[in-house]
């Protein structure tokens, strides 16, 4: 096993059941360590204290919603990925949890066989928007429309950033990317810093956004909610 370090989870929802469910799931999975589970109130106090790499948070809740404890989580110094839960294939706040900086989002009845892995995927970086309503769900919200504004930041990128961010909307790691594009995982990472900046956000979620509203990925040889790989 070497240095490898198990994977550490924690679960925000006000729902009790399903909190126990996504331990037990991620729980039985090798790598995967559930650390702590709690409700809004608890959140960020479980957040500072257990140091996880990935978060999942209901983005629906009563009193403090999920998008006010994303935002806590996320002007934390060094947050985790945050996933969002939602119980609908499609949801209002969505777009503005991407927009805000959530790594993807999940439907609370995602296969339990595929969770393990999407949580990986998100602990190393990459885009995790469910495979069943990602592209439908985030097209609904941007609009099938090129917007001029959006491609002429993409117009900024060289061709290798532009390669790079192609994969990215594909939901890749930086290590799915390297071995894809035959470069270094620093290089990657150079890489991605360079097309944050130039696009003029902060996220790599809101990255790929920017790539489907300016055309990029469009033709359909990638596709934002595509299953990690």
């Amino acid at each position: 096993m070497g240095d490898t370090k198990n994977v550490r989870v924690v679960v925000i929802d006000d729902e009790a059941l399903v909190r126990s469910g996504f331990e037990l799931i991620l729980g039985g999975a090798p790598g995967i360590d559930v650390v702590a589970t709690g409700d809004a109130g608890d959140a960020l106090d479980l957040v500072v204290g257990t140091e996880p790499d990935v978060v999942l948070l209901d983005i629906r809740m009563p009193g403090r919603n999920g998008l006010d404890v994303l935002a806590d989580i996320l002007a934390l110094p060094q947050p985790p990925a945050v996933a969002m839960l939602t119980t609908f294939d499609s949801d209002d706040y969505i777009m503005r949890a991407l927009d805000t900086g959530a790594a993807g989002f999940l439907v609370k009845d995602t296969d339990p066989e595929e969770l393990p892995r999407h949580i990986r995927s998100l602990a190393a970086g990459g885009i995790v928007l469910s495979p069943t309503v990602g592209r439908t769900v985030v097209r609904g919200f941007i609009g099938g429309a090129r917007d001029p504004s959006e491609a002429r930041k993409i117009a900024r990128l060289t061709e290798r950033e532009r390669a790079v961010l192609v994969r990215v909307v594909h939901g890749d790691s930086n290590a799915d990317i390297a071995a894809a594009l035959f470069l270094g995982t620093g290089t990657v990472k150079d890489h991605v810093s360079a097309i944050l900046s130039k696009l003029e956000v902060s996220t790599r979620v809101q990255a790929a956004l920017i790539a489907e509203r300016g055309g990029l990925s469009a033709g359909g040889s990638t596709s934002v909610g595509g299953e990690p790989r």
